[in-house]
């Protein structure tokens, strides 16, 4: 048994010496030489991808990439979440934006921390129109409800190292 060294020809088999089989079938895997006892046909294939001038051949926007990737990938809760709090002096008005800050938002409860109680209270009066501009615009935020409470002030009489009694009265002065 002779091989053919590699990258060249195989043996003309219709000069009358019969080639064993394996070898045949081994030119033949190759494409060295085509087989006398089949002859394969190339399949037309009809791929609607990459056939030119067909719908949706267009290149696509950026923008519109990237929105499909955000829907895909389950990011458009949090992404409206992020936009929510970036353009709250948008959703609050200005005035409103530089004495308040949202702070949380859990389980469908924004919450929002002002200066001082009177703006919170103020604030609360005004909920129903806050939250009809927020879902108005962040609809995919899944806010439910604001929360607004007042400034963040210290406390003595809770935590887990709060004792009962009068508190730290007497201790300043």
């Amino acid at each position: 048994m002779s091989d053919a060294p590699r990258g060249a020809a195989a043996p003309d088999a219709s000069a009358g010496e019969e080639m064993p089989e394996t070898i045949s079938t081994y030119y033949r895997l190759r494409g060295l030489a085509p087989s006398a006892r089949t002859k394969r046909r190339r399949r037309v294939r009809d791929d609607d991808e990459n056939v030119p001038f067909t719908p949706g051949r267009d290149p696509h926007g950026v923008g519109d990439v990237l929105s499909d990737l955000t829907r895909m990938a389950g990011w458009n809760s949090q992404l409206a979440r992020e936009d929510l709090v970036r353009q709250w002096a948008d959703v609050a008005g200005v005035d409103t934006a530089g004495h308040t800050r949202p702070v949380a938002l859990a389980d469908g409860v924004l919450t929002v921390q002002a200066d001082s109680t009177a703006w919170a209270k103020q604030l609360q009066l005004m909920r129903a129109h806050i939250l009809t501009e927020i879902i108005r615009r962040f609809p995919d935020a899944a806010v439910e409800t604001v929360r607004f409470i007042g400034p963040d002030v210290p406390s003595w009489k809770w935590g887990p190292r709060a004792i009962p009694g009068r508190g730290p009265r007497d201790t300043y002065g």
